[in-house]
């Protein structure tokens, strides 16, 4: 069974916005820190976003920071990644994380996996 349920992405154009979603199916993680993981093409997988278990404090990639929001609700078992002002460099597949604030080595769960186009 998939723990980490992602839903959002899809095609945006340059200068658009677009809203990520991850369920934790279980409940798994609403005593941790989660985050979101990206990997365009042909590059490595790169922190993008983080969020402590209360909200109360993120973690951004320099290259997302003024125009990226992460986002929690607990009572719903799901975070959030808001994204706006996008552009081609964004365009990756983005997956949520958990246990997850700064050290990729913690994660015990990932998402599936959505994919962010962002034409040039």
């Amino acid at each position: 069974q998939v723990q980490l349920v992602e839903s959002g992405g899809g095609l945006v154009q340059p200068g658009g916005s677009a809203r990520l979603s991850c369920v934790d199916s279980r409940g798994t993680f609403r005593r941790n820190a989660m985050g979101w993981l990206r990997q365009p093409p042909g590059k490595d997988r790169e922190h993008v976003a983080s969020i402590t278990w209360s909200g109360d404090n993120t973690y951004y990639a320099d290259s997302v920071k003024g125009r990226f929001t992460i986002s929690r609700d607990n009572a719903k078992n799901t975070i959030y990644l808001q994204m706006n002002s996008l552009k081609s460099e964004d365009t990756a597949v983005y997956s949520c994380a958990a246990p997850y604030y700064r050290d990729p080595t913690t994660i015990g769960a990932w998402g599936q996996g959505t994919q962010v186009t962002v034409p040039s």
